[in-house]
C-alpha cells in the first residue's frame, strides 16, 4: 500500500508498506512524480520514532496555536529534576489540576510523547511535562514537581 504527500513546496513523499510489514519512506523526483529518488527502508521502531518525532513537533505546534487563541492561557514545558519526590510516583499524587487549576496534557519521554497522561502514569527523572494553564498554575505545577510547594 502506498501512501503520498504532495508538500506545499511541490515535493512528493510518501510510505510504501509491504505485506510483510516493510516499511519505505520515499522521496519522489520532482522532474518525473512516478521515479522515485530516495528509498530509506525502515524498520518498526525507526518508523515508530520518526512517527512519534511528527505527532510530538505537531501536538507543540498546535498548544503553542492555542496559546495564541486563549487570552492568559499558556503552556510551558517542565523537567522533572531527579530529587523531585515525584519521581517512580503516580500524576495523580500530584493532585496539579485541583491544587493549581493547570492540566497536564503531555509528557515527553526519551523522545516518544505520551499525550494526555492518566493519574496512574509514572513520572521518571528527566520527563518533560507540558502544562497548560494560567501564570500562577504554571509555576504552581512547577513548584509541585520541584518539591518546593507548601502544601
Amino acid at each position: 500500500m502506498r501512501h503520498d504527500l504532495l508538500t506545499e513546496s511541490g515535493r512528493r513523499l510518501g510510505v510504501v508498506s509491504h505485506r510483510n510489514g516493510r516499511r519505505d519512506l520515499v522521496l519522489y523526483d520532482p522532474d518525473d512524480p512516478d521515479s522515485c529518488q530516495h528509498d530509506i527502508p525502515l524498520t518498526d521502531d525507526e518508523a515508530e520514532a520518526l512517527a512519534d518525532i511528527l505527532g510530538a513537533s505537531l501536538m507543540l505546534g498546535q498548544l503553542s496555536g492555542l496559546r495564541e487563541q486563549a487570552a492568559g492561557l499558556l503552556t510551558e514545558q517542565v523537567v522533572i529534576p531527579a530529587s523531585s519526590k515525584y519521581v517512580n510516583k503516580r500524576l495523580g499524587d500530584t493532585k496539579a489540576r485541583t491544587r493549581t487549576s493547570a492540566s497536564i496534557v503531555a509528557v515527553l519521554r526519551h523522545g516518544e510523547v505520551i499525550v494526555s497522561p492518566d493519574p496512574a502514569f509514572r513520572f521518571e527523572a528527566g520527563d518533560v511535562v507540558v502544562v497548560v494553564g494560567t501564570r500562577k498554575g504554571l509555576d504552581g505545577v512547577t513548584a509541585i514537581l520541584a518539591d518546593n510547594d507548601s502544601g
